[in-house]
């Protein structure tokens, strides 16, 4: 740690759930808990709500999920949704810190974020069993050792460019699919001949006739975070949910939820250990298929009463289109182009979040000095 950093509590640089105002009944921007990701700066999306109660927020301001599981799983986020002067809201389950005259926005989300914050907050959890929530008192009153503002913003500036790297990533993928799903409709679903019908070479079938559907296992061992020896995704219904220590698939796999979640479907080309409540979908044609997957109504193939489920043989039974063996090639070499780049985007958003978690706890402590970076 630099001599010159002082310790100041995190009460010090930050206001705690600011106050602010919206007005009942007033249509205002929502932030659920569950559009959070994990280890994620900014938030993929809100809600158009009457504001009825909750945690209130500006821009820049930085929200933590105060309940478990979701501050273990990484739901702090930084708000950029919101316009000049607009007050936002969310879960109640969030504190909010604002920084104080003298403390960089950007260098304050990535302290939140950081070890020296998050494991003490998780240590002072408090309640009943899966509802434990941090003591706010306890974060509030934390000693940090703290650089001027100036390294503040050199910190929290070279943070921040890997994130926005990231979140350009994320917006040029959100458009590659956008523009696969375009081509997909453009050729299969509004081409029709000039008497309404198919070309003579296209039939009916169904999924099973393109496609191998499996169930996913239970992993053999469970990390919730990356160690040593668990550096293989655990895929859920929905999302990565953990690490594990052997693959059961390291072919091209796409994978949607069998149990719980319905309708994500996650692609892999890599190894990974495909969860007991999910299915597990191979193809030769996988940008046809992912396309397909997508456009299924999940919630009228359902046969949970307690919870969601989707069998195998529904899954099978899927009525589909089958165009002719040229069109389809056609289609999988077009759009096949366009998710190449999609993937590299998601290995290069992958490398830099390694870098920046990497980098985050030893510039927060004081450990690097962040002037002999040159990234």
């Amino acid at each position: 740690m630099k001599s010159e950093w002082t310790t100041r509590s995190i009460s010090d640089i930050a206001e705690i759930n600011p106050r602010e105002s919206i007005s009942k009944g007033s249509i205002a921007k929502k932030i659920p808990m569950d559009v959070l990701q994990p280890f994620t700066r900014d938030v993929p999306g809100y809600q158009m709500e009457k504001f009825k109660g909750g945690t209130k927020f500006r821009n820049m301001d930085t929200i933590m999920a105060r309940i478990t599981p979701c501050l273990e799983n990484g739901k702090t986020a930084q708000v950029r949704c919101l316009d000049n002067g607009e007050v936002g809201f969310g879960s109640t389950e969030y504190i909010v810190f604002r920084a104080k005259e003298g403390t960089d926005p950007d260098y304050l989300y990535y302290l939140i974020c950081s070890p020296l914050v998050r494991d003490p907050a998780i240590k002072s959890m408090v309640g009943s069993s899966g509802r434990q929530r941090v003591q706010t008192d306890v974060v509030a009153n934390l000693q940090i050792a703290v650089p001027d503002f100036d390294e503040q913003k050199n910190i929290g500036g070279l943070l921040k460019a890997l994130d926005d790297k990231i979140q350009l990533n994320t917006a040029i993928n959100k458009n590659l699919l956008q523009q696969a799903s375009s081509i997909y409709q453009a050729w299969f679903e509004d081409f029709v001949l000039s008497d309404g019908s198919c070309p003579s070479d296209w039939s009916q079938g169904t999924l099973s006739d393109i496609a191998d559907i499996t169930n996913g296992k239970r992993p053999p061992f469970k990390s919730s975070e990356k160690t040593d020896t668990a550096v293989i995704p655990l895929v859920g219904a929905a999302s990565v949910m953990g690490y594990t220590t052997e693959a059961n698939h390291t072919d091209k796999i796409l994978v949607i939820g069998r149990v719980g979640t319905h309708g994500v479907v996650q692609r892999f080309n890599s190894p990974c250990w495909t969860s007991d409540n999910t299915l597990v979908i191979t193809s030769d044609l996988y940008e046809y298929t992912f396309q397909i997957l997508q456009r299924i109504d999940y919630h009228a193939m359902n046969r949970g009463s307690t919870q969601p489920l989707i069998t195998q043989g529904d899954m099978n039974k899927v009525s589909i289109l089958i165009p002719d063996k040229e069109t389809l090639s056609n289609f999988e070499n077009l759009v096949g182009q366009l998710m190449k780049q999609y993937e590299a985007n998601l290995l290069e958003n992958v490398k830099l979040a390694e870098l920046r978690d990497t980098l985050l706890p030893r510039l927060m402590s004081g450990d690097l000095d962040v002037s002999l970076l040159d990234l």
